[in-house]
């Protein structure tokens, strides 16, 4: 969406109101939560800076490339003055549960958020639908619509908006909801009021960094990209470190280990968005029929997921990693040998890595 330029006149209206008639709309359309925030980011931008500076984004170079953006909303959006941050639940309320999935290393586990229809469009178009509101009340607007799609740093802005506060592993946690919700914003220039930052409420708990596999967690409230497995299952293009693949156990996209012991997720809620319910059986589905799937069949059986875009190369790299970690039977052997000789030298080498793995017991 191109930003609409104009001057705004002067404007005597009740902001309190017309904020209070946004966070309605936001409802109507089925936000969970709606807050709104300045633009103010200074008080996290040296923290941006350090973790760039260390190296934890690993191969997102975009995060570097546009920090600026990310801790300047205005340089991102010439002319915003508040951003309008909304929530929603995301959690499949059928899905079988993560923890009995996460046991049977025969089966796949797929992080719960992409085992529907891809979010972006979905929280896009709401928000697209909010603003279409909000122009109807006050006239000619300049905005943009975000959803994970742009240098935007989502967890403070909705920190700052009341939305919840950062837990110690970096998600936005909230005392309501927990944390299986997406979040998405308006850069607006409307000089609404603004909600007052939330407040923490992890006290001493450290149950989320001492969960995760990989030990991705450097520090509370710091998350090294490069040891993290939705970063590697996800967003790395290339060889998973050897080191980690046994820690990987059945996850092949996404981990959702942090969240799954937090407590305040006691308070989640399951999400009765269509789009969001459980598709291809794929959260209870063996690893060996997920690996048999040609490269036809990925991009058939996954059309409108997010798991579509790391693509079939990545797809099959994942799987041999989980697969290599599973104990070993005929099936599973199978099933690796048959792509051994696999046109993509990324996935022969973590193929063959599995194989070696069954051809002596696991360490």
């Amino acid at each position: 969406m191109s930003i609409r330029q104009f001057s705004r006149p002067p404007d005597k209206r009740d902001w309190r109101a017309l904020a209070a008639d946004i966070k309605r709309w936001g409802r109507e359309l089925g936000f969970q939560g709606v807050g709104i925030a300045d633009t103010d980011l200074t008080g996290s931008a040296g923290g941006l800076r350090s973790w760039l500076g260390d190296g934890c984004h690993g191969d997102m170079h975009y995060m570097a490339k546009h920090s600026a953006e990310r801790a300047d909303p205005g340089a991102l959006v010439p002319g915003t003055v508040r951003i309008i941050t909304a929530r929603m639940d995301y959690h499949p309320p059928l899905a079988r549960a993560s923890r009995s999935v996460l046991t049977e290393d025969t089966l796949a586990f797929i992080s719960r958020y992409a085992l529907g229809r891809d979010y972006h469009k979905l929280m896009r178009r709401r928000l697209q639908q909010l603003a279409d509101r909000l122009e109807q009340a006050v006239g000619p607007l300049r905005y943009r619509a975000f959803s994970d799609s742009a240098p935007v740093m989502e967890v403070e802005l909705a920190r700052k908006a009341g939305l919840g506060w950062r837990g110690k592993h970096t998600l936005l946690l909230s005392r309501e909801h927990g944390s299986w919700f997406f979040l998405g914003e308006l850069y607006v220039d409307l000089p609404l009021p603004v909600d007052e930052p939330g407040s923490s409420h992890c006290g001493t708990c450290a149950a989320c960094l001492a969960a995760c596999p990989t030990q991705a967690f450097v520090a509370p409230y710091r998350l090294d990209a490069r040891r993290c497995i939705s970063y590697l299952t996800i967003e790395h293009r290339g060889s998973i470190p050897i080191d980690l693949r046994p820690l990987f156990g059945n996850r092949i996209y996404g981990c959702d280990d942090c969240q799954l012991v937090c407590p305040w997720n006691r308070f989640a809620q399951p999400s009765d968005e269509t789009d969001f319910r459980v598709r291809q059986g794929l959260d209870d589905v063996a690893l060996v029929a997920l690996f048999a799937w040609s490269e036809a069949e990925f991009a058939t059986r996954l059309a409108g997921s997010p798991i579509r875009r790391i693509g079939h190369e990545r797809w099959l790299r994942n799987i041999a990693v989980a697969l290599g970690n599973a104990a070993t039977s005929k099936a599973i052997v199978a099933a690796l040998e048959s792509k051994r000789d696999h046109a993509s030298p990324l996935v022969r080498e973590h193929v063959a890595w599995a194989l070696a793995r069954h051809a002596a017991p696991h360490m």
